[in-house]
């Protein structure tokens, strides 16, 4: 499913974004150890999983799991789908903490979902788990996940998620539009700005340059690479810096050479009609272009046109409440799916980046002629950027959402939006002390 999609059902943006200088996920505090973890599957042990994927996700993640089990006869896996979208499976889990008996083994989530949980210490730290060389791989860099990958299901300093399905942001770009107009693709913020304003002056104003699929990705990735300010309640919306990064893109909203998806809801829908040439969105995009693009157009994918990128998508966590037999199996469950040989199924079947490096680099991965993004991939997500679990951050996230959406509006219609500016930060600074 496409990941801004599954953003909009969702009441909040969870990301599990931190910044690049998370705490280190080898923390040692842990109420239990190595020791104590079984190694040995001597009974038969059930774990149940709730999860929320449809589509070829769902089957992939069947697949795996089947192939997991005939090679664990001792072991069932209880795959439990919560709805067709993330929302659902939110509100089952906000349930299932007021009444634990009812939560599952474990859970794909976003981890801002379980900050509460963390704080009331319902989950599993999970890096004995990690650090154990029967049921986990002995150490977190014998993982094969990126750390930055780890400390985004970092939750408070403890390790409580495993990286699962992960996406990141790319360029996506109408070749055939970009050729016609003579425009190369931009590498860089600055190039974006001016290769969009050359699209629209020379299709005579009938083909916009670029917008931005999520626009609270937008602010927060401009401040974090432009100004080097974090996303956190110190953040001043209003501030110089700010206005900077919300102009960049609302002037070009004004001029007509940007554009929101507005009431098209998704980038890829004009994208697709060719009524822009460029977006920047989740690599689970491409899916929808190969679907829907108008005949005689060929797309291309490019690098998201900065250093940083922002990592996108859910982990799984696991309760407490289980048995130590099943914590074990959960956890040997989770090493097999981000495998390399899982990961590189995983990523062909969904479109999703693999969170195993050496998939994420495997030769016939990055060639695949089914996919433009493996190729760009890799170089993409060299630095990756993620906000903070803290107390209200999901909501400070989808309140910047809602100010760009307000502030792009007034664009468009060529009205000032100083004062929308101004209630923003008012907007904002709520947020965060709800």
């Amino acid at each position: 499913m496409k990941f801004y999609k599954k953003l909009a059902l969702v009441s909040a943006a969870a990301l599990g974004l931190v910044g690049l200088s998370a705490c280190s996920n080898n923390n040692n505090s842990s109420s239990s150890s190595s020791a104590k973890i079984p190694t040995k599957i001597s009974k038969k042990t059930t774990v149940n999983f709730w999860y929320s994927l449809t589509g070829t996700s769902q089957s992939a993640l069947k697949k795996l799991t089947k192939d997991f089990e005939k090679k664990n006869p001792n072991i069932t896996i209880k795959l439990q789908s919560q709805g067709g979208n993330y929302s659902d499976l939110q509100a089952k889990l906000v349930s299932g903490l007021q009444s634990p008996k009812d939560l599952p083994t474990i859970t794909q989530a976003y981890p801002g979902w379980l900050y509460n949980a963390a704080k009331n210490n319902m989950l599993v730290n999970l890096t004995p788990y990690v650090n154990n060389k029967s049921v986990g791989w002995g150490s977190y860099k014998n993982s094969g996940i990126k750390k930055a990958l780890w400390d985004g299901a970092n939750i408070g300093g403890t390790q409580y998620g495993v990286p699962f399905n992960k996406s990141v942001e790319v360029l996506f770009y109408n070749k055939t539009l970009l050729d016609k107009y003579g425009v190369k693709v931009p590498s860089n913020m600055s190039q974006l700005a001016s290769a969009s304003a050359e699209i629209y002056r020379k299709s005579h104003h009938k083909v916009r340059g670029m917008g931005f699929d999520a626009l609270n990705n937008y602010y927060m990735m401009q401040m974090k690479e432009t100004y080097g300010k974090d996303f956190n309640k110190n953040l001043n919306f209003a501030a110089k810096d700010s206005v900077k990064a919300i102009n960049y893109y609302a002037n070009g909203v004004k001029a007509g050479y940007f554009m929101q998806a507005g009431t098209q809801k998704y980038m890829s829908t004009p994208f697709n009609n060719g009524q822009v040439a460029m977006f920047i969105g989740s690599t689970a995009n491409e899916a929808y272009l190969k679907q829907g693009l108008k005949k005689g157009y060929v797309y291309g994918v490019a690098a998201r046109p900065s250093q940083m990128n922002v990592q996108q998508g859910t982990d799984i966590y696991m309760f407490k409440k289980a048995s130590a037999m099943q914590k074990a199996v959960a956890f040997k469950y989770l090493k097999f799916l981000t495998s390399k040989s899982s990961q590189l199924y995983w990523a062909k079947q969904t479109g999703y980046m693999p969170v195993n490096t050496a998939a994420l680099n495997d030769s016939a991965y990055q060639q695949a002629k089914n996919s433009k993004i493996p190729a760009i991939l890799s170089k993409t997500s060299k630095k990756l950027y993620f906000l903070p679990v803290t107390k209200n951050s999901i909501t400070a996230y989808d309140q910047v959402n809602v100010n760009m959406q307000n502030i792009l509006a007034k664009a468009s219609k060529g009205q000032n939006w100083t004062s929308d500016i101004k209630a923003g930060k008012a907007k904002l600074d709520a947020s965060w002390k709800q």
